[in-house]
C-alpha cells in the first residue's frame, strides 16, 4: 500500500496537471473564437467566388483546356491530402482523419489503384513516415492559424503533381466544424475540378439565401455581359477556386482542432479532479489508520511498562 507521502506526491502532480489542462482549455476556446470569426469572414468572398465560377462556367461557349479539368480516363494514381494538425492532446481529431486516409487506401487498393499521399501538420506527416508510406508532399509548422499563401503552396503542390501526371486525382481529407464539440470527418474530390459540382454547389447556395421565392432568379436571368470573354475570365477563377476550397478545408480543420482541444482539456480536468478526490480520500485513510497504529504503539508501550 503507498504511503501518506507518496499519496500526497501524486496529488500534487495531478494539481499540476489539471492547472496545465485549464490553462489549456481556455487557450483553445480563445483561439477558437478567432477561428470561428475567419471563418465567418472567409464565407462572403467564398460564395462569391463560386457563384462567379458557376456563372462564368455556364455563360462559356467552349469550356477552356485547363489540366485541372480534364478528368483523365485510366484512374491509376490517387492523391490523397490529410489535413491534421501540428501538435496532439486534441482528442480523436488527428486519428479520426488517419483512421478515414487509411480506409480509403485499403479501398483504391482494392480497385487496383495505387496511392501517393500529401499531408498538412506534423502528426499527419510523422504517421506517415512512421508507417513508411510513400509522400509526394508535405507542409507543416501553420495549421494553428493558417494564412491564405499557405493554402496557396499547398494548392500550387497538388495542381503540379496533377498536371505532372504524378496522379490522376486528388482527394482531400479534413475535419468539417460544426460546434466546439462536435466535427466530422470529410471527404472531398479536389481534383479533376468538377464543374458540374460547381453548379450545384452555386444553386444550393442560392436556394437557401432566398428561401426558393419567387424572385430569386431574377438576377441570375439578367444578361451578362463579360470583358474579356467568359473562357478566359473562367480560366482565371478555376485555379483560385481550387486554393479557396484548400482554404476553406484548413480553416475548418484549425476550428475543429481548437474545438477538440478545449473539450479534451475539459474532459481531462474533470477527470483529474476526480482524482484529486480520491487520492485526498485514500491520504485521509491512510493518515487515520497511520495515527490508529501510533495510538495503538503507545498503548502496548504503556501497557508493558506496568
Amino acid at each position: 500500500m503507498a504511503s501518506l507521502k507518496d499519496i500526497r506526491g501524486r496529488i500534487a502532480s495531478v494539481k499540476n496537471i489539471r492547472k496545465i489542462t485549464r490553462a489549456m482549455e481556455m487557450i483553445s476556446a480563445a483561439r477558437l473564437r478567432k477561428a470561428e470569426q475567419r471563418i465567418e469572414a472567409l464565407r462572403p468572398y467564398a460564395d462569391a467566388l463560386r457563384r462567379m465560377t458557376a456563372r462564368a462556367s455556364q455563360a462559356a461557349d467552349n469550356i477552356p483546356n485547363l489540366p485541372i479539368l480534364q478528368e483523365k480516363e485510366n484512374v491509376e494514381t490517387v492523391g490523397i491530402l490529410l489535413v491534421t494538425g501540428d501538435r496532439g492532446l486534441a482528442g480523436p481529431f488527428n486519428s479520426q482523419i488517419l483512421r478515414a486516409g487509411n480506409a480509403r487506401m485499403r479501398e483504391l487498393r482494392a480497385d487496383g489503384k495505387e496511392v501517393l499521399w500529401y499531408a498538412v501538420g506534423r502528426r499527419g506527416v510523422s504517421s506517415l513516415e512512421f508507417r513508411g508510406l510513400e509522400t509526394g508532399g508535405s507542409w507543416t509548422g501553420f495549421t494553428d492559424r493558417p494564412a491564405f499563401a499557405d493554402a496557396r503552396r499547398v494548392a500550387d503542390g497538388l495542381v503540379s503533381a496533377y498536371v505532372d501526371d504524378k496522379v490522376d486525382r486528388v482527394e482531400v481529407f479534413y475535419n468539417g466544424y460544426i460546434s466546439p464539440v462536435n466535427q466530422e470527418v470529410r471527404h472531398e474530390t479536389l481534383l479533376p475540378l468538377q464543374q458540374a459540382d460547381v453548379i450545384a454547389d452555386e444553386d444550393d447556395e442560392n436556394d437557401e439565401r432566398n428561401g426558393n421565392g419567387e424572385d430569386e432568379h431574377i438576377h441570375d436571368r439578367a444578361l451578362w455581359i463579360y470583358e474579356p470573354d467568359a473562357e478566359e475570365i473562367l480560366a482565371r477563377l478555376v485555379p483560385d477556386y481550387v486554393e479557396i476550397s484548400i482554404y476553406r478545408a484548413m480553416l475548418e480543420s484549425t476550428a475543429s482542432e481548437h474545438g477538440a482541444r478545449m473539450s479534451a482539456m475539459r474532459s481531462a480536468s474533470d477527470n483529474a479532479a476526480e482524482l484529486i478526490d480520491d487520492l485526498t480520500l485514500a491520504a485521509n485513510r491512510q493518515r487515520q489508520a497511520e495515527i490508529t497504529q501510533e495510538i495503538m504503539e503507545v498503548v502496548a508501550g504503556a501497557e508493558g511498562l506496568r
